[in-house]
């Protein structure tokens, strides 16, 4: 970062002179060191690192060039990850391709189920309705009343 002339470090961004500094380092750096050798660079007040340290952290926690591995940030591209992330639609997809056409039920099983419920209102079978026997109507007279 040396070899940088101190006008072109000022026209970056901390979390590209972050990104400079670490890809020179072989291992990462906590937060507090990093804004302090930024803040030391840039040649700001001390006070800065205490009025703008809370800032710096999230914008490096928005960042994804870094990562923030055992309270040290470190480039991502330096960092495998063994978790696989998967996405719920594709597994939705996977098990909908997955249902076998002789496993869906035919559609003229489905009608001959379901269809007569809602087609003859006078097979309908009323006598579960004993919770409704004490139900008593009132016309909207007798409630002003």
């Amino acid at each position: 970062m040396k070899e940088i002339k101190k006008d072109d470090i000022e026209n970056l961004s901390y979390k590209d002179i972050t990104y400079m500094i670490l890809s020179n380092e072989k291992k990462g750096i906590n937060t507090l060191d990093l804004f302090t050798k930024i803040v030391t660079t840039l040649e700001l007040p001390a006070s800065t690192i205490e009025n703008k340290i809370g800032d710096y952290y999230t914008s490096l926690t928005t960042d994804k060039r870094f990562i923030l591995v055992d309270g040290v940030w470190d480039l991502r591209n330096r960092h495998t990850s063994d978790k696989v992330i998967v996405d719920i639609d594709e597994e939705d997809d996977i098990e909908l391709e997955e249902i076998k056409e002789e496993d869906a039920p035919l559609e003229d099983e489905y009608e001959e189920e379901y269809s007569d419920d809602v087609d003859n209102p006078d097979d309908f079978d009323d006598t579960d309705d004993d919770d409704l026997s004490d139900l008593v109507v009132i016309d909207e007279e007798d409630l002003n009343e």
